[in-house]
């Protein structure tokens, strides 16, 4: 099987960009420029906060919020306790999605004033795409839900990267890798999105690949459509284990912010794909594992056990 296109290395934790993501960076340079202008004193309190090197850095942090899209390509940081902005990661919303959040609220809400109007003072079948806006409304907050989950403490235990309907489990010749065992994942605009790691590991590459926006329950999906690849040792097994982010027809937007070197725990966040999309895990086929799903199984990211491997 080929590459889908030319890899390529992030250039941000959303590396296909998008207009929300344009929106919130022009909004931060607005910020910025007015942080320095009235409260300098902030300013130079969070430089003196910010821990970490970028030599030649091209990126402008000031404090936490600025690292939102850099986070994977830049080498400041802030410690929890000097963070004043930590608790935005603990509200049950996906961070990367407030944006889309705030943006589609306001703008439904200035057509659901005119519907309230025209249903008033026109007609009242103007009701019915009120209550069309009101569902969307109810779905664009459902599907940037960021819940807690419960991980499987169990040393030999495979977990889900995404919430989701299992659509594959098969052998596959995986690029760079071999001979696999995938599980695919189906995240419909109704799914949590946000996606976990399957196993506890370090993280050795990150790669993007542009490309197409088929349905992601198609097969060639996984070959034809941008995604981005995560590759990563089991501190266990010692063996390979590579999780992809795929997009769907509907989902546009990954978010991953990840680098070579990270430590990470099974079940911890590692990014997200907005609106409807796909989520592979591969390990080496001749990997001793139990497969402990079906085809047309629900799954539920960083809690559905998907396999029991051989541990040492």
């Amino acid at each position: 099987m080929p590459l889908p296109t030319t890899p390529q290395k992030p250039t941000s934790v959303q590396p296909g960009g998008g207009t929300c993501m344009a929106i919130e960076l022009a909004w931060a340079a607005f910020r910025k420029f007015w942080l320095r202008l009235l409260f300098p004193g902030y300013v130079e309190a969070m430089l003196a906060k910010r821990k970490g090197t970028c030599p030649d850095c091209p990126h402008d942090i000031i404090d936490s919020r600025d690292l939102k899209y850099t986070r994977n390509v830049c080498g400041y940081y802030f410690e929890p306790e000097d963070d004043p902005y930590a608790y935005r990661n603990h509200l049950g919303f996906a961070r990367h999605g407030f944006a889309e959040m705030f943006l589609f609220t306001w703008l439904f809400l200035g057509l659901g004033g005119v519907c309230v109007w025209l249903a008033l003072d026109v007609h009242w079948l103007f009701w019915i795409p009120l209550g069309a806006l009101a569902l969307l409304e109810l779905e664009i907050i459902t599907f940037f839900r960021d819940p807690e989950r419960e991980i499987p403490p169990e040393r030999d235990v495979l977990v889900s990267p995404a919430d989701g309907t299992i659509t594959h489990i098969e052998e596959v010749d995986e690029p760079e890798f071999g001979k696999a065992l995938r599980i695919s994942i189906f995240l419909s605009v109704f799914n949590v999105h946000v996606n976990r790691c399957p196993r506890e590991g370090e993280v050795i590459d990150v790669r993007y690949f542009p490309g197409e926006y088929l349905d992601a329950r198609r097969s060639e999906s996984a070959v034809r459509n941008e995604q981005l690849w995560i590759d990563m040792i089991d501190s266990e097994t010692k063996k390979p284990i590579r999780v992809k982010q795929i997009a769907g027809a509907i989902a546009r937007r990954i978010v991953c912010w990840l680098k070579a070197g990270d430590q990470l725990k099974k079940g911890e966040r590692i990014g997200m794909i907005k609106l409807g999309s796909r989520t592979d895990v591969l390990i080496p086929a001749d990997s001793a594992a139990e497969i402990c799903v079906n085809v047309g199984d629900s799954v539920y990211g960083g809690s559905t056990v998907l396999l029991k491997v051989k541990t040492a």
